[in-house]
């Protein structure tokens, strides 16, 4: 696991930040809502997307049991090729493009 910082990648456009993800087959998790937007990062072509979904006043608490729901889900079905938007109590997966 490398953190975008360690990448030496901050800054960079959500474009070119996937890009770097997909050649190196890295999932991205992230907060950044812009990643759930199946239109400009369609499923089948961003590789694995997990976009984390806390409250507006979310706690450290919050956060890590958004990543332990990650974690759970990722033991039951593959990420590869699908956007999950984890919040809290569900896993939405898009695996293809919704219109």
């Amino acid at each position: 696991m490398e953190t975008v910082s360690e990448e030496k990648l901050n800054g960079v456009s959500d474009e070119l930040l996937l890009n770097a993800c997909v050649s190196e087959s890295r999932c991205l998790i992230t907060l950044d809502l812009d990643f759930a937007d199946v239109l400009r990062f369609p499923p089948r072509q961003a590789a694995e997307i997990a976009v984390l979904r806390p409250p507006r006043t979310a706690s450290l608490a919050v956060l890590t049991g958004l990543v332990q729901s990650l974690l759970a889900a990722l033991r039951h079905e593959t990420i590869a090729g699908r956007l999950w938007v984890v919040e809290a109590g569900r896993v939405r997966v898009h695996d293809e493009l919704e219109l």
